[in-house]
């Protein structure tokens, strides 16, 4: 049974007119961890959609790009996204209760911002709108500002990039600790580690962009170093 077929199963299985929220109070308790991740991508999507006033053709194609959809399957994926797009909960209700899905500090809340990230820049531009989305988004799922600006730098162009950020370590850090933490970093980014925490095997290649920085950055400081 193909992902988006176990998502029409779980709307399908609650009580008509429960509404999008009670889709994730019902998957908080779920083990399908894959199913969890995607609806909370697209629903948050949907909402981060409003941020920046439109949909574009870029952003849906960015969509796609994290996620493979069958063309008999487009029907079941709509379905999450306009649920979302119409329900009235705002998008901090959401976020709220898809942060209560994981435990403080799942890395696969990092897989979620990214995801959003992606679909945020498809369109080559970093609207303030979705800055003050996303930023809130990040708040709420327990990230500060440091971590925030960690991930942001990933997919923003022209946002700063602190190497000793991007790692998670203090510029005043001994090299057996950052070294520590960048094999740490690259380790929890490989496919495997993702795919075992939930992530769908498509939006895997999200992680791409950050194993780019963590490698970056592990040779930015141990240049600086000698």
């Amino acid at each position: 049974m193909s992902i988006w077929s176990r998502i029409a199963d779980a709307i399908a299985a609650l009580a008509t007119g429960e509404g999008l929220s009670a889709v994730f109070e019902k998957l908080r308790t779920s083990p399908d961890r894959t199913v969890a991740f995607t609806i909370a991508v697209i629903a948050l999507g949907a909402k981060m959609a409003k941020a920046d006033g439109h949909v574009t053709r870029d952003e849906v194609t960015a969509f796609r790009e994290v996620f493979h959809i069958p063309p008999q399957e487009e029907a079941n994926a709509a379905r999450v996204f306009n649920m979302a797009r119409t329900d009235v909960a705002g998008f901090e209700d959401y976020a709220t209760r898809i942060h209560n899905m994981y435990d403080p500090g799942d890395p696969t809340l990092t897989d979620l911002m990214e995801g959003l990230f992606h679909i945020a820049m498809a369109d080559g531009e970093y609207h303030p709108g979705e800055d003050a989305f996303l930023h809130r988004v990040a708040e709420i799922f327990g990230f500060d500002d440091v971590r925030f600006s960690r991930i942001r730098a990933q997919f923003v162009p022209d946002a700063e990039r602190d190497p000793f950020d991007v790692l998670g370590v203090s510029p005043d850090a001994d090299m057996d600790t950052i070294r520590a933490a960048w094999r740490s970093a690259v380790r929890d980014t490989h496919p495997d580690q993702m795919i075992a925490r939930g992530v769908p095997e498509e939006a895997v290649k999200l992680a791409e962009k950050r194993m780019v920085a963590i490698n970056r950055a592990w040779e930015q400081v141990r240049e600086n170093r000698g």
